[in-house]
């Protein structure tokens, strides 16, 4: 294989990892499976209560379980995840054909990297500031979503740091 199709290959993966943190992030924000239990689905935004076999939505509870700044830290934190992160792939592709060598893929890494930061620090007040008395529930699958989308957007802005040296 020559250098070229290596490279190209490389990109090919490196926007594809992107795509995916994209998509996470995306069903991690939106989707309804934060905290649950048998009978509740609790999101960012709203809660679902089945009530006799209907799923019902209603607001989040107020109060000390769901201090209202920090639900706003979070909501805020995943939103700006998936504003970053889409930014940055449209960086990518618009850095791919108007930057010279040496000076690509760095304003991508940088959005990347934010996108890692919001959603970090999403997931961490979640775990640090809900659901801590709570017994009978566990964390959803969007919450893990928020973790795993993590560990993708920091690899992936390593990886663009690290593919701009190789490319310079």
């Amino acid at each position: 294989m020559t250098n070229t199709a290596i490279m190209l290959i490389l990109l090919a993966a490196i926007f594809a990892v992107h795509i995916i943190g994209i998509i996470l992030l995306l069903v991690a924000t939106i989707d309804n499976a934060w905290w649950m239990t048998d009978t509740i689905s609790t999101d960012v935004w709203g809660r679902w209560v089945q009530i006799n076999g209907v799923w019902n939505f209603t607001d989040l509870p107020t109060g000390s379980h769901y201090p209202e700044d920090y639900l706003q830290a979070v909501q805020a934190s995943s939103i700006l995840a998936c504003i970053f992160s889409i930014l940055g792939i449209f960086v990518f592709v618009a850095q791919l054909f108007t930057l010279e060598k040496g000076k690509r893929f760095t304003i991508s890494g940088i959005f990347q990297f934010l996108a890692c930061l919001c959603i970090m620090i999403a997931a961490s007040i979640y775990t640090d500031r809900f659901h801590l008395d709570e017994d009978n529930g566990w964390y959803g699958h969007c919450f893990i979503l928020a973790w795993i989308s993590f560990a993708l957007t920091f690899i992936s802005s390593i990886t663009y740091f690290v593919l701009r040296k190789k490319t310079a």
